[in-house]
């Protein structure tokens, strides 16, 4: 798989894997997240391809401290072939090479199921309580 920062002309393929996987809510404009974290020098969208076809993505991002990955979502009919561990490793890299050195993510409830895919790539349960406040 052929991984690389998202172009102008992949936004629509970005956001039918996202839709393929799931992963959009009523609450997230997918359009408006991916055009801010491609503006900004502290995230990316990567997008993995095969044969010219988008089938994986992850948006990575950090705060100058801790590092963060959103939208992490592979095409349903290219699953259990790795491609989920190599975008993941794109993501760690990604931070790496910007001097990063921890990850956090968050699973949605409701999508437990790949708390064990996370597990097998060394992240680990930690005890934390996550809040949020939406601003606009």
């Amino acid at each position: 798989m052929k991984i690389s920062p998202a172009a102008d002309g992949d936004i629509q393929a970005i956001i039918t894997l996202w839709n393929d996987c799931g992963l959009i809510r009523s609450w997230n404009d997918p359009v408006k997240d991916i055009a801010f974290a491609r503006e900004k020098s502290e995230s990316e969208v990567l997008v993995g391809q095969l044969d010219g076809q988008i089938v994986a993505s992850a948006m990575v991002g950090h705060d100058g401290h801790r590092g963060v990955v959103y939208y992490v979502a592979v095409s349903p009919n290219t699953q259990a072939k790795g491609l989920g561990r190599q975008i993941m490793t794109a993501a760690e890299n990604w931070l790496t090479d910007r001097g990063v050195w921890k990850m956090n993510l968050l699973i949605r409830e409701g999508n437990e199921k790949v708390q064990s895919f996370y597990e097998a790539l060394g992240y680990n349960q930690e005890p934390r309580t996550c809040m949020a406040k939406k601003l606009s």
